[in-house]
């Protein structure tokens, strides 16, 4: 079953069990696919699993844009709303690595790649980025690179 599939089904079911925060968010996800369907120039209608993925991190990472913005703002309310709404997106996205995972990930990576200086964090992050694009955060992955080159 396609991500949309199992979306336009939740979707009924929010509506159902009156849910307006999850009903919310998943019309947006449907709003996201429907225009990278849609987009002109596309050879396919059918987005690939990758796709799916990347609409749903970058909402995600958005989202979080926004939650951290109202946290700093005093706004409960709509960092309430927001945080709400990460919470249903990432129910769609594979299981995200702990800290302990990632790190031990990136250093197989630096070794790998042979990296020892900081001025090798461009190649470590070519790799690290592509072999866990989905299960960690660009944003943490940085970071963590550039503490362990350091």
């Amino acid at each position: 079953m396609s991500l949309k599939s199992t979306i336009d089904a939740d979707i009924k079911a929010a509506m159902l069990a009156k849910q307006p925060d999850k009903l919310l968010a998943l019309r947006d996800i449907k709003k996201l696919i429907l225009e990278e369907e849609t987009k002109p120039g596309r050879s396919s209608a059918e987005l690939t699993p990758d796709e799916e993925m990347r609409i749903l991190q970058k909402s995600v990472k958005q989202r979080k844009d926004s939650a951290e913005i109202f946290e700093k703002q005093g706004r409960a309310d709509l960092l309430e709303k927001e945080q709400a709404q990460i919470a249903v997106i990432e129910a769609y996205l594979p299981k995200q690595l702990s800290e302990e995972e990632l790190k031990t990930k990136v250093q197989e990576i630096i070794v790998r790649v042979g990296a020892s200086a900081p001025s090798d964090m461009g190649k470590v992050m070519g790799v690290a980025t592509k072999e866990l694009a989905g299960i960690a955060e660009g944003k943490a992955i940085s970071a963590l690179v550039k503490a362990l080159l350091a």
